[in-house]
Formats: structure tokens, sequence, C-alpha cells
């Protein structure tokens, strides 16, 4: 994976599962803390309006999915592009649970190995 350069666009799953749900409240949470990072922010379901010119134009394009189905991913690269860098939701210590509610501790744990991401 590439090291981010220039400012942080979000593609997010819009799985209707907990882990799906939660990469979309992570994404939105960290857009709000730190938007000088986070320029953008896509859902799967988004890239099927106009994806090639959104992502194309992206600094860096992180993929937030929300487990191993990778919709999100499948979405951007069927548009052509490749993630500069991705992350799986359950890979990070999440467990997938249907409809379950999503905790807020479980936001917090995605949206610090996002930021981990973006530090290697």
């Amino acid at each position: 994976m590439k090291k981010p350069r220039g400012p942080v666009t979000l593609v997010t799953c819009s799985g209707l599962s907990n882990t799906g749900r939660m990469t979309t409240q992570a994404a939105g949470m960290l857009r709000r803390r730190s938007p000088e990072i986070f320029e953008g922010h896509l859902t799967a379901l988004q890239l099927k309006e106009d994806p090639g010119r959104i992502l194309s134009e992206a600094g860096c394009l992180l993929v937030v999915d929300g487990c191993s189905d990778t919709c999100a991913a499948k979405g951007v690269r069927a548009a052509g592009i490749e993630p500069d860098l991705h992350l799986i939701a359950t890979e990070c210590g999440i467990h997938k649970n249907g409809m379950a509610e999503v905790q807020f501790w479980e936001i917090e744990h995605l949206a610090g190995a996002i930021r981990g991401v973006l530090e290697r």
C-alpha cells in the first residue's frame, strides 16, 4: 500500500450489518474531527452515481469495508480505480453481528485503525 499523497477521500461500505453501518459512522466522525486530513466521503451506494470523476480527483483514496465481502473496494475497482489504502473492519477486531446496534467503542476502534493505516 502507498503512503497518503494529499488529503484523504474515504469510501465506505453501504451494508446493513453492524460493520457496514459502522464504517460510515467512523468516516463521518473522522471528517468532523480532522477536516484538514479527510476531504471527502462516499459510500459504496454513492459510487454508482458518478464515481470516476470524484475518485480520480482524490489525493489519497482509502476504502474502508465492513467485512470480507469488500463491497466498497469492488465498487471502486469497477470504476477502474485502484484504492491507495484498504481496510476491513472485521480484520481490525470488529465482529460482524447482523443487525446489531453499532457500539461507540467500535466506531472509535475503527477510527483508530484508519488513522493507523495513514501513519504507516
